[in-house]
């Protein structure tokens, strides 16, 4: 997965019905316990009501956990696997219970989330329909001349009978109308993002971070069997030839 994209990325989150506690000493003893396992993550602050620890972002490869109003999540940029960023989700996830008090019954819902950075200083959406194809209904409109400043997709699937298990593939582009008209770009990337999110609480005798694993084992399955050869392949190989 890392060598397809220029960033590649495994983030989770677990957001609750009821805010989490914000008192000084749970926080700390949370962050305490998340350094002893990983003493590299050193770098501790807050954003408004937010409180992150992280590794140094300049080695390319970090590892991040931020507790919100009513989410607690974690990332790292650039595993040297899959299999080494969900050790580390899965630690946290366990953590939770007992370090933030965070119940079974209050969890709203469970994400994690694949995300593929693309590296492209050009027309991300004229990339993409060139890259992905463009839908036959709409091909007719474009007219000789014609530039495109829109063109996404974003397509959720419910994977259970109950739609509580979802995957939502995205892919943003970030060109804008101002960036086509004067044919100047950032270095914004163009991304791709799958998230598999289960919604509502979970039985008491199931694990959060069981079912951490078991989204896991739904997104692995849809990167490898649909994601690199339909949609990340296409893109790689349609930047390599401009």
């Amino acid at each position: 997965m890392r060598n397809i994209a220029d960033e590649f990325y495994i983030n989770a989150n677990l957001s609750t019905e009821i805010p989490l506690p914000m008192e000084r000493g749970t926080l700390i003893h949370y962050f305490d316990q998340v350094r002893k396992r990983y003493p590299t993550m050193r770098n501790f602050y807050s954003r408004d009501r937010d409180f992150i620890l992280e590794e140094d972002k300049d080695l390319g490869n970090y590892r991040w956990t931020m507790v919100e109003y009513e989410q607690v999540g974690s990332g790292w940029s650039n595993p040297p696997s899959p299999a080494e960023a969900m050790e580390f989700h899965r630690f946290l996830f366990e953590l939770f219970p007992y370090t933030l008090n965070i119940s079974s019954f209050e969890c709203e819902f469970i994400n994690l989330m694949f995300g593929f950075d693309f590296t492209y200083f050009g027309n991300h959406h004229e990339l993409l329909a060139e890259a992905l194809g463009f839908c036959p209904g709409f091909e007719g409109l474009r007219s000789a001349g014609a530039k495109l400043i829109s063109h996404e997709y974003i397509l959720t699937l419910a994977l259970d009978n109950d739609c509580r298990t979802q995957a939502r593939v995205h892919v943003e582009p970030r060109t804008t109308a101002y960036q086509v008209r004067h044919d100047s770009y950032s270095d914004e990337p163009l991304s791709i993002y799958l998230n598999i999110r289960r919604y509502g609480g979970i039985d008491p005798q199931e694990s959060f971070s069981a079912v951490l694993d078991r989204l896991y084992e739904r997104g692995r399955e849809i990167v490898e069997t649909y994601l690199v050869d339909n949609l990340l392949l296409p893109i790689q190989q349609a930047i390599a030839i401009k």
